[in-house]
């Protein structure tokens, strides 16, 4: 925590995604209006208009409501596909640097499939293939990350298998499934959180990049890259509907990454020594 506590970055990071979060949770109290609720004769109103502090759209949708009730869409795919891989990527991981031999030529050439192709062509394909809807979108974004996390946490273990204190457990008698679960896991699980931290901004981006081109969140739903499609033709009347929502990812992705920074450097041996 001390070591955490010295990155400026990753404490800032910290505070804006518990403040969004936050924010988020309470968006009725902290909205008043609904998210959907129109006001026809307040349409394209600026920001710092009375009633609508952040103005509203072309459908005179409050951008504030819409704001954060949109964030608990995009912070839901952003964070539940990448803890969902995560823990699958591990154990397929795990598997296949503890066993190695064939089940780990079944398993890491299955996921060479995957790799084959593009993260964000083959989330599109998946999204396209299927109903566009949020379930959609989390299912094509848990996809393309699963082999990610294998080939990470495969990697870390491979290096911790040959280790001394392994070959102890060996030879007082533990078994492959208690040797995996009580040595080699905690020693691998710290990469594959820093790596999911990291990852979840850049899932904020790719699923409001489904989102934009139609194959995620449908309207009316508030969701941010929702709201960018929406904005985008109406962006010389009334910017602030793209531009918010925009800055929206932004600055969660960018916390996301710098948070997952923070988090490496603290949980790194080194770093700590320092």
């Amino acid at each position: 925590m001390k070591s955490f506590a010295r990155d400026r970055g990753a404490v800032v990071s910290a505070t804006l995604l518990a403040a969004v979060v936050l924010a988020v949770v309470l968006a009725p109290t902290l909205a008043g209006v609904g998210p959907d609720d129109a006001d026809n004769l307040a349409r394209y109103a600026p920001m710092g208009t009375a009633g609508h502090l952040l103005g509203t759209d072309q459908q005179g949708r409050d951008m504030l409501a819409r704001l954060l009730f949109g964030g608990r869409v995009s912070l839901l795919i952003g964070v539940v596909p990448t803890v969902i891989a995560g823990m699958i990527g591990l154990g397929l991981g795990l598997m296949a640097g503890y066993w190695r031999g064939l089940v780990d030529q079944i398993i890491m050439r299955c996921l060479d499939v995957v790799f084959a192709f593009p993260m964000v062509l083959l989330a599109i394909a998946i999204a396209g293939s299927m109903r566009p809807g949020v379930l959609t979108e989390v299912i094509a974004i848990t996809v393309v990350l699963i082999p990610y996390f294998a080939r990470l946490a495969r990697t870390a273990t491979e290096g911790i298998v040959p280790m001394p204190f392994i070959e102890a457990a060996r030879a007082a008698g533990g078994t492959r499934l208690t040797i995996m679960l009580r040595y080699v896991l905690p020693n691998v699980f710290s990469p594959v959180v820093v790596y999911a931290t990291t990852l979840m901004g850049l899932m904020i981006v790719v699923g409001s990049g489904l989102s934009f081109i139609g194959l995620g969140v449908q309207p009316p739903t508030a969701d941010w890259g929702a709201m960018v499609a929406e904005g985008r033709v109406v962006l010389r009347r009334a910017p602030h509907v793209t531009i918010l929502p925009g800055c929206a990812i932004l600055l969660v992705s960018l916390a996301f990454n710098f948070l997952g920074d923070g988090i490496r450097d603290a949980l790194d041996p080194r770093t700590i020594r320092r």
